[in-house]
């Protein structure tokens, strides 16, 4: 494991709705206060998920709070249960949450800074945009939604950044152009992203058009989005493995790993590459939803992650593990 976790009770101390679909959940440790913690750090969550237990994983709102971490879920309905748990909860609630780990290293030398938050994907960029405005840094946050009624913390960011944040709204017509945004920063501008997948390889593409260095793109991914619908699919082991079918509200690795066949697996946000199987065929097509092979590599299906990539059809991989060597 990449982080040494620690876990710690905590209650529920608030909650309040910051969009319609959004929920922001306070949560106050019971024995200790909560760790100093960089901007864009998530901690897990274990939960009770149709009666089985579950770890999700959720960002940090803001800074480093006094004595509480607040996260904000929202509701999706091709989640795997974990949004309507933590919306289940209410004020006095108890549940074990991990020490605060973080992704992404923000550079603070950098002359400029560019932030870009694609729906719930506003939760750590928050934390950037607070920090960098305290400290002056010159910045500036697009920030993608359906609609301005849609946009959580939208009230707060405005006044805290002014001219310098950007809504792009889809319902008026606001799409965001990455082309042009990266062709007018200023050299050496470090770019943090959070959003869907569609998002982060369209700003991919562009970033390595533009010319300019990949390590000054630097994202954080919610693995629940993908190119194609969420639904049932079926896994063939090889070497006579048998068959597993992967239903909508579950992920490969899960179903993989309650039939026995023990996938290692690290971060399981699809940036690690721990989950990766070896795919032997493809009847179908399959949907990458990982940050860690290249576009080159998902084009051609030699591996996938089974913590959040899917498929449509059947897909036949080699897990490695061989019952008669257990």
């Amino acid at each position: 494991m990449r982080f040494a976790q620690s876990w710690s009770p905590c209650v529920v101390q608030q909650i309040r709705d910051v969009a319609p679909q959004i929920r922001e959940i306070t949560l106050r440790p019971e024995k200790t206060g909560t760790e100093t913690y960089p901007v864009g750090s998530h901690i897990n969550v274990n939960l009770l998920i149709d009666g089985q237990p579950e770890t999700r994983s959720y960002s940090l709102v803001g800074e480093t709070g006094a004595n509480s971490y607040r996260i904000a879920v929202r509701l999706a309905p091709d989640s795997h249960g974990g949004s309507r748990a933590m919306w289940a909860l209410t004020p006095g609630a108890r549940i074990e949450v991990s020490n605060p780990t973080s992704l992404v290293e923000l550079d603070w030398r950098r002359p400029s800074y560019c932030l870009i938050a694609g729906g719930i994907g506003i939760t750590p960029i928050f934390g950037f945009a607070a920090a960098l405005a305290r400290r002056n840094a010159a910045l500036k946050l697009h920030y993608c939604v359906r609609s301005r009624a849609d946009a959580a913390y939208l009230d707060e960011l405005a006044s805290l950044l002014g001219d310098r944040l950007v809504v792009h709204a889809g319902d008026e017509g606001g799409r965001l152009d990455l082309d042009a945004t990266f062709a007018q920063l200023p050299a050496e501008t470090m770019t943090i992203l959070c959003g869907p997948m569609r998002l982060l390889d369209a700003a991919r593409r562009s970033w390595q058009a533009a010319g300019r260095p990949l390590p000054d793109l630097r994202y954080e991914t919610f693995g629940s989005s993908g190119l194609l619908p969420t639904e049932a699919f079926r896994v063939r082991i090889s070497n006579g493995g048998g068959e597993v079918v992967i239903p909508a509200n579950k992920s490969m690795l899960e179903v993989l790993n309650e039939a026995g066949h023990d996938v290692m697996s690290d971060c399981e946000r699809g940036e690690c590459g721990v989950c990766a199987l070896d795919v032997v065929e493809v009847d179908g097509e399959i949907d990458h939803r990982d940050v860690f092979f290249s576009d080159h590599q998902k084009q051609e299906n030699r591996k996938m992650c089974a913590c959040v990539s899917r498929a449509v059809g059947v897909v036949t991989v080699d897990t490695l593990y061989r019952r008669d060597a257990a």
